[in-house]
């Protein structure tokens, strides 16, 4: 694995021996099978190590991991005949939303389940300089979210459930974006998600950030996976505004609470995705079967409650972002036990 971030840096280390070792085991001919199991025990206990002791910052960073999979790894991974469906009707088509037509089937990669049309959502973000411009780096403008209406609209009438990836530093702050109205299309996205009388399944893949993440995250279910981050701000624009220091951005990752663990607490998520060891960058394949457990097993209950009534999903999505942020005051003389 190539080495991006300081900690990862001595498990590339490890696994360059490794590979050395496996090549010249294969050019010479010669037996090295124990070193390589012993090298190979030592990469998986580092592995382990360092990944249990990392900070808020180090987790930030790696839901930033540019070998991340992004939505279109999941859609093609998960779901067959996958039609991209592109423009808002209105002023273009934005590439930082990707969004379109697929099947689930229900009997999982084997196959032999039942096939379900379901309507896909998500932020796509580039590998190549190239397409990281085409993308926009994963940040929407207007005509993205009015792209995600349209196409959730398309989902109510054809009754499809929606499952959206949310991988997004935030909506794009540009000027042509403010001019074109990105605050009241995140408003119109979120207020129309509310009203959707199908299942709404959300997943948090890498950055959830801000109301460019909310504006597609109105789920029934809001998953996150184990290394990813979901905040009302960046770490970076969140030290600017408090400390008038975007450097202290390892400082502010500590105090919003935006990693899994601490969000499943507050009740802002519903459950957390566990990733392969390392996480997702270093397995594709294993990432993939784990969102596939967890979507299949969520979308089953909620497509069950579908059939028997479509409104109790509008009910159960606002009372469960109602519910965000309430708590309950101990009990104390005067105090009423009040919440």
């Amino acid at each position: 694995m190539e080495p991006f971030f300081d900690f990862e840096k001595p498990i590339a280390a490890l696994e360059k021996k490794l590979q050395d070792l496996r090549e010249l085991s294969q050019q010479e001919g010669m037996d090295f099978g124990h070193e390589i199991s012993v090298l190979e025990k030592k990469v998986g206990n580092l592995i382990d190590d360092t990944y249990s002791k990392l900070g808020a910052w180090q987790k930030v960073q790696l839901s930033r991991h540019p070998n991340r999979p992004y939505t279109r790894d999941f859609v093609d991974a998960l779901f067959s005949g996958f039609m991209e469906l592109q423009g808002d009707r209105f002023f273009s088509d934005d590439q930082a939303i990707l969004g379109g037509t697929a099947v689930w089937n229900t009997g999982g990669a084997a196959g032999g389940g039942t096939e379900v049309p379901v309507m896909i959502l998500g932020h796509q973000k580039g590998r190549t300089t190239k397409q990281k411009m085409e993308r926009n780096f994963g940040m929407a403008r207007p005509e993205g979210y009015r792209k995600a209406m349209r196409l959730m609209t398309l989902a109510e009438r054809a009754r499809m459930p929606i499952i959206t990836f949310i991988d997004t530093p935030g909506a794009y702050p540009g000027l042509d974006a403010e001019e074109r109205g990105q605050s009241q299309a995140i408003a119109e996205s979120i207020q129309m998600m509310f009203g959707l009388t199908v299942p709404v399944i959300t997943i948090v893949i890498g950055e959830g950030g801000s109301g460019g993440a909310l504006a597609i995250g109105v789920g029934n279910r809001v998953l996150m996976c184990e290394y990813s981050t979901y905040s009302v701000i960046s770490p970076e624009s969140c030290a600017s505004i408090l400390w008038s220091d975007s450097s202290l951005a390892e400082r502010a990752s500590e105090k919003l609470k935006m990693n899994p663990p601490e969000l499943l607490k507050m009740g802002v998520i519903d459950a957390i995705i566990p990733e392969p060891q390392g996480g997702a960058h270093r397995n594709w394949s294993e990432a993939f079967e784990l969102v596939r457990k967890a979507l299949g097993d969520n979308l089953t209950e909620l497509m069950k409650t579908a059939k028997k009534d479509p409104k109790k999903l509008v009910e159960q999505r606002f009372l469960k972002f109602r519910d965000i942020g309430t708590f309950a005051l101990a009990h104390a003389p005067g105090s009423g036990g009040n919440s």
